[in-house]
């Protein structure tokens, strides 16, 4: 039936075809006719021709509606039964939907083939927005216009660059409101903290907390500096956190970006375009903190519009890795010069890999250095301080203390030996 339906639109398209050569022929004789007589016999013919013209048209258009390209489905009802039968399936028992048993059990394949197919049919979950949290809403409340102008000034310029590296989801006008109020906070803490130690004192000698026998003005003038410190201290690691956080987020990507300069130096050997490396490396989903900045480099494209270039430095610029900068410059260098991008990777990341051995050495070889330190500080000194505080009480010579202050201050050397051991260890690596 298709194929007769295709011959008589062939001979109808062909009846239109030389309609419109005849309609372009009589324009051409209008526009050249000299008398008023032959112009009005050729006016004559084109409205023929144009209502031809639309009988002809009216013919594709129902000849198009005659064609049908779907292959008819030659089967029985109960053919199309037993297919129904086969596909609503189960897996325990072979039942069908009504509950009649089934010929057979599905096998292995059909099985797996059915969970593709739920599964795909399935809706995907929308992702929740993550709502502020309650003390940022606090802090920009009071806090939010002192915290704009603080912006604006010179002299927070690099704490600003350190947010934008770090990822830390934070504007810098939300970053020093809340910076002010966790100052703010610890200010009323420090605040009941001196009134604490105005009237009260930690003995060593009893290990109880007993009345200051001091006069209120001496205390007041001894433990003022805890009013200063504790604020003080608060603002300052506020604001050398965003530079910790951004040293310790480069180390993670200096780790990641020789193997993933592998993939995609693997990946450039199909030719692909280049952006669509970034996309193979994000799906792999094994560089989850190179993967971060890969993400801004592809929305900087799909998004707003940039050209891979200029992506490219606008990533590298606000990229907290050194290496990263190197890595995406060069790459821009290259595909501006019309480089070998296959040679580019396979070079840089033969000079990552090798650069990344020597790092672990370093590291190893730190790390054992570390080890002697501190079973020499933290281990052997605090056995020696004790056997030398036991040895004074023993034969009365200098500090005669008590067992109980001995073992608090025994305690409290080791907790803080371990502390700062531990935080210096932290920035060691943040800072390598």
């Amino acid at each position: 039936m298709n194929g007769a339906n295709f011959e008589e639109l062939k001979k109808t398209i062909s009846l239109a075809e030389r309609a419109i050569a005849e309609l372009d022929s009589s324009f051409n004789h209008l526009e050249n006719a000299k008398d008023n007589e032959e112009k009005k016999m050729v006016r004559n013919h084109l409205e023929t021709l144009k209502n031809s013209f639309k009988n002809i048209n009216e013919n594709i258009l129902n000849g198009l509606e005659k064609i049908n390209l779907a292959k008819p489905l030659h089967a029985k009802p109960k053919k199309l039964e037993e297919l129904k039968q086969k596909i609503f399936l189960t897996k325990e028992g072979g039942k069908v939907k009504g509950g009649k048993k089934a010929s057979r059990e599905l096998s292995v394949l059909e099985r797996e083939t059915l969970k593709r197919i739920k599964k795909g049919r399935e809706k995907v979950a929308s992702e929740e927005v993550e709502k502020p949290k309650m003390h940022s809403k606090i802090a920009n409340k009071y806090f939010y216009n002192l915290s704009k102008k603080l912006v604006q000034e010179k002299s927070f310029e690099t704490l600003k660059k350190d947010l934008i590296k770090t990822n830390l989801e934070f504007t810098p006008t939300t970053y020093f409101a809340l910076a002010l109020f966790s100052t703010f906070i610890s200010l009323i803490i420090a605040f009941a903290v001196f009134l604490f130690f105005l009237f009260f004192k930690l003995g060593f000698e009893s290990s109880i907390i007993t009345f200051t026998i001091e006069g209120i003005g001496r205390r007041f003038l001894e433990l003022f500096w805890i009013l200063i410190v504790i604020p003080l201290g608060t603002f300052g690691f506020m604001y050398v956190y965003p530079s910790l956080e951004r040293k310790s987020l480069e180390k993670k990507i200096n780790h990641e970006i020789p193997f993933s300069t592998i993939h995609m130096s693997a990946i450039s050997q199909s030719m692909l375009e280049p952006s669509k490396i970034f996309k193979i490396i994000l799906a792999t989903g094994e560089y989850p903190n190179i993967g971060k900045e890969f993400t801004k480099l592809i929305n900087k494209i799909n998004v707003y519009g940039y050209d891979l270039v200029t992506s490219l430095k606008s990533t590298a610029l606000n990229s907290p890795s050194q290496k990263l900068r190197d890595l995406l410059n060069g790459l821009a260098t290259t595909i501006t010069s019309g480089g070998d991008l296959r040679e580019f990777f396979d070079k840089r990341s033969q000079t990552l890999l090798f650069e990344h051995r020597l790092e672990r050495e370093k590291d190893t070889k730190a790390a054992e250095t570390f080890m002697d330190v501190y079973i020499s500080v933290v281990i052997a000194a605090p056995m020696i301080l004790m056997l030398l505080l036991m040895m004074m009480k023993i034969s009365g010579l200098g500090i005669a203390l008590e067992t109980s202050s001995i073992t608090l201050i025994m305690v409290l050397s080791v907790s803080l030996l371990n502390a700062a051991f531990l935080t210096f260890l932290y920035l060691k690596k943040s800072s390598s």
